[in-house]
């Protein structure tokens, strides 16, 4: 590496760091000649080809600018479009390719957005694929439904059993409730016929108590004979 303060053609390396979980490796050199320091950056070199047949470097940040004008109005921040370009950028470099179709990166990039928002998917994906008419749009709703509709996760029997005694449980309030109403409905007719303590007395008044009548003879006929 040429000295880029008196441009001797020829320097070591005195340090190495990995940065960006290892696609970037930062060294530091010194130059023999003048004896100064300064750091290089070695990145593998990824091209993208694009549709017109022009090559240009692939760019982390042209993602996230990219996502970021789909997701505008969203709940979206911005740590979540940084993470999700990282995995972009990890998928196409897993290729082991030296170059890549752009539509590759925008299929790369798809799959990550939809289940980030759909909406800033349906998007990203209008400019991406063109669309030209509401149908179009309809057509890729239509999918989004079928694919949540797949993915969501089935409930067990054992989630069914649970569901039942929920279920089961809410019946049983229902009923209790329904009890206790009928209850506090009689004893509100109770109170209204008889009185306060009528209604009261009618509620603990026990099942074999003796006719007021047949209390009330025998005195009766007690004072006729004192008479």
């Amino acid at each position: 590496m040429r000295c880029p303060y008196c441009r001797h053609g020829d320097s070591r390396v005195v340090d190495s760091r990995e940065a960006e979980d290892g696609q970037i490796i930062r060294r530091r050199r010194a130059c023999p000649e003048c004896g100064r320091r300064f750091t290089t950056v070695e990145e593998a070199i990824l091209a993208v080809v694009k549709r017109s047949g022009v090559t240009e470097p692939f760019s982390r940040s042209k993602i996230v600018a990219g996502v970021r004008k789909a997701c505008q109005g969203r709940p979206v921040d911005e740590d979540a479009i940084a993470v999700l370009a990282q995995k972009v950028e990890e998928t196409v470099r897993a290729r082991g390719a030296a170059e890549i179709p752009s539509h590759e990166v925008g299929l790369a990039i798809l799959g990550p957005l939809r289940h980030l928002d759909e909406v800033a998917y349906l998007r990203f994906a209008s400019v991406y694929r063109s669309f030209d008419s509401l149908g179009d749009f309809e057509r890729e709703i239509a999918a989004l439904r079928a694919a949540s509709a797949a993915t969501e996760p089935e409930h067990g029997p054992a989630s069914g059993r649970q569901a039942e005694r929920e279920h089961g449980g809410r019946q049983a309030e229902r009923e209790h409730g329904g009890r206790q109403a009928e209850r506090e409905h009689g004893g509100r007719q109770a109170e209204r016929e008889h009185g306060p303590a009528g209604g009261r007395q009618a509620g603990r008044e026990p099942k074999n108590a003796e006719p007021a009548d047949a209390v009330l003879t025998p005195v009766a006929a007690t004072r006729g004979s004192a008479n």
